[in-house]
C-alpha cells in the first residue's frame, strides 16, 4: 500500500533528492562530475546513500552546504536477501535479468543463461527448464513482463524509513534500474509514493540486464542506441527516457584528469623511448586474460614488431577477489612479467567497502594510460569507448584459452564467440579498431597501429559520438538538468504519480 510521510516540511526547507551511489563508478557519476553540482545550484538538497564502510571517508571529501551522505545499509540488504524467500527472490532476479523483449540483441544475456545452466545447483537444473519457459513467454509478451515488474514488489522492505521521515525527498536516483541491492531503496520510495529515476552509468547495462527491479519512471541514457536498448528490450516509454550523454567522460573530452607524458612514464618506469603498448584486463569472469597477456609478452620481446615497445597491463577489479580464480590469475600474471623490463603493470585504487576497485582516485591513472598508449588492447571493455575518446588505436584481444579456466564446475565462454555481444558488434560495425583471434593477427594489427597511428581515427571519433552523444564536456550538466527538472516537477504535483512503471502504455 502507498504511504506517504505526515510530518510537514518547514517551507524555506530545500527539497530533497535521494542519490543510490552504491559502487565506485556511481561516486565518479554524480560526485566527480557536474552531475550533483548542477542539482545543487538548482536549489535541491542532496542527500547520498552509500557504502557504510566508507560514508565518512566520502563525506569528507565531497561535503558541502546541501550535500549530505547516509549508509546504504547493504548489511541489512543482504540479510533480507538471505533470509526471507531467498530462492524467490533469487529466481526472480535472474527471471527479470534474462526475459527482456528479444526486439534487441539478446546474445549477452543467452551466455549467462549457458553459464547459469551449467553452473546452478542439482536443485537449480530441476528448475531451470521452468524458469527458461518462463523467459521465453516474458521475451514475446509485454504484458507478462509488466506482471513480473509488479510482482516483485511483495518484496519491499522498510530499510530507509527513517531517512524517507527525516528528509522526505521528492525523487530517487539509482545508478542501477534495482539490478542490485538498490531495488530494496527503489521499492521502497515507490511503496511512499516518491518518483524514482535510473542514471546508465555502464555502457553495456541496458542490453545486459534488461528489466527493472522496482517501479522507475525516468532514465537517462547515454546515446539513441541505448535509448533504443530501454524502450524495445525493457519496455520504457520513449517519454520517460531521456539522452543526456555519460557524464563520467566529461573529464576525459576537457582533459581535466590527464597526467604530461613524461610523468606519467616516470610514475611506471616506462622508457620514454619506446612505443607504449597496454592491455586493460576485462571479462574475467567467464574467461581468463592470461593468453591474451602472455602472446603481448611474447610480441613486445621477440622482435616481431616494426617499433620497439614495452607493454603495460592493468588488472581488473576482479582480480582482487579474496580466494578467487581471478586472483590465482593475477598471481599468474605477475609471475610471468617477473624480471621482465618491457612489461609493467598497473592496480585499479579501491576506494573499500562494497563499492569495488572501481574508484574515481583512479581516473588521472586510467586517462593518463590511455592518452599515451600507443596501441591499447582489451577484451572490449568499456574503455575501448574511453580510448577513443583519446582518440588512441585500439584492439579488441580475443585470442581463446586453450582450456579455459580448467576448473570443474566453472563455465568457460570462448571469447571468440562474443563478437556477437551488443557493445561489441557495435564497436566491429562501427570498424572503431581491430579484433585478434590469435597470435598472428594480433602481430598484424600492432605494426599497423604502430606504423600508421592515424588508421581507423574517422571511425573511432564516429563512434564516440554514437555511443556519448556530447563530446564537449557538457553532459553532467544535461543530465543534472534533466534530473532537477524532474525533481521540480514532482515537488508540484497534487498527488504523486505512482502507482506506474516504464511499462506502463
Amino acid at each position: 500500500m502507498q504511504t506517504s510521510d505526515a510530518r510537514p516540511q518547514p517551507a524555506n526547507e530545500p527539497k530533497t533528492i535521494f542519490i543510490c551511489a552504491d559502487h565506485g563508478l556511481a561516486i565518479v557519476y554524480f560526485l566527480q562530475t557536474d552531475v550533483v553540482r548542477t542539482i545543487l545550484q538548482r536549489g535541491f538538497r542532496v542527500v547520498v546513500l552509500t557504502d557504510d564502510g566508507v560514508t565518512e571517508k566520502i563525506r569528507e571529501k565531497f561535503g558541502s552546504d546541501n550535500l549530505l551522505f547516509e549508509g546504504l545499509r547493504l548489511d541489512r540488504a543482504k540479510a533480507y536477501s538471505r533470509q526471507v524467500d531467498h530462492r524467490v527472490q533469487y529466481w526472480n532476479h535472474f527471471i527479470r535479468w534474462m526475459g527482456g523483449s528479444d526486439r534487441v540483441n539478446t546474445n549477452a544475456i543467452d551466455s549467462h543463461m549457458r553459464q547459469m545452466a551449467f553452473e546452478t545447483s542439482r536443485g537449480g537444473k530441476l528448475i531451470l527448464p521452468f524458469v527458461r519457459a518462463k523467459v521465453a513467454l516474458m521475451r514475446k509478451w509485454a504484458w507478462l513482463r509488466k506482471r513480473h515488474v509488479r510482482a516483485q514488489m511483495k518484496h519491499a522492505p522498510e530499510l530507509y524509513a527513517d531517512l524517507f521521515e527525516k528528509y522526505r525527498p521528492v525523487l530517487v536516483i539509482a545508478g542501477t534500474a534495482g539490478w542490485r541491492l538498490d531495488r530494496y531503496l527503489l521499492r521502497e520510495a515507490a511503496r511512499r509514493g516518491v518518483e524514482t529515476a535510473y542514471a546508465v552509468i555502464g555502457w553495456d547495462n541496458p542490453s545486459s540486464y534488461r528489466l527493472p527491479g522496482a517501479p522507475v519512471q525516468w532514465a537517462n541514457a547515454w546515446s539513441e542506441i541505448q535509448k533504443t536498448e530501454l524502450t524495445d528490450g525493457a519496455d520504457w516509454l520513449p517519454e520517460r527516457v531521456n539522452v543526456g550523454g555519460i557524464p563520467t567522460y566529461d573529464g576525459y573530452f576537457r582533459k581535466e584528469w590527464l597526467m604530461d607524458r613524461e610523468t606519467y612514464f616516470r610514475l611506471h618506469g616506462l622508457d620514454p623511448n619506446r612505443k607504449l603498448i597496454s592491455f586493460a584486463c576485462s571479462f574475467v569472469s567467464f574467461s581468463p586474460n592470461y593468453q591474451d597477456i602472455e602472446a603481448l609478452v611474447k610480441l613486445v620481446g621477440d622482435g616481431s614488431l616494426v617499433e620497439p615497445a614495452q607493454l603495460l597491463i592493468r588488472l581488473h577489479p576482479n582480480h582482487f577477489i579474496p580466494g578467487s580464480l581471478y586472483e590465482q590469475e593475477a598471481r599468474r600474471i605477475r609471475g610471468l612479467i617477473a624480471d621482465n623490463p618491457l612489461v609493467h603493470l598497473v592496480e585499479p585504487v579501491a576506494l573499500g567497502g562494497d563499492l569495488g576497485f572501481y574508484s574515481g582516485e583512479d581516473m588521472p591513472e586510467k586517462a593518463s594510460m590511455m592518452a599515451w598508449s600507443d596501441v591499447f588492447c582489451t577484451v572490449y571493455s568499456t574503455m575501448i569507448v574511453e580510448t577513443a575518446i583519446h582518440r588512441r588505436p585500439i584492439i579488441a584481444v580475443c585470442i581463446d584459452a586453450p582450456q579455459g579456466w580448467n576448473t570443474p564446475g566453472k563455465f568457460d565462454l570462448k571469447l571468440s564467440e562474443i563478437g556477437e555481444w551488443p557493445t561489441h558488434e557495435r564497436f566491429r560495425a562501427a570498424k572503431a579498431g581491430r579484433v585478434a583471434t590469435n597470435e598472428s593477427e594480433l602481430r598484424d594489427a600492432l605494426n599497423l597501429y604502430l606504423s600508421d597511428p592515424e588508421a581507423d581515427a574517422a571511425e573511432r571519433d564516429a563512434f564516440v559520438k554514437a555511443e556519448c552523444t556530447f563530446t564537449d564536456g557538457t553532459s553532467g550538466w544535461h543530465v543534472g538538468t534533466y534530473f532537477a527538472d524532474r525533481a521540480e516537477a514532482a515537488a508540484v504535483h497534487s498527488r504523486p504519480l505512482y502507482p506506474f512503471d516504464p511499462i506502463d502504455r
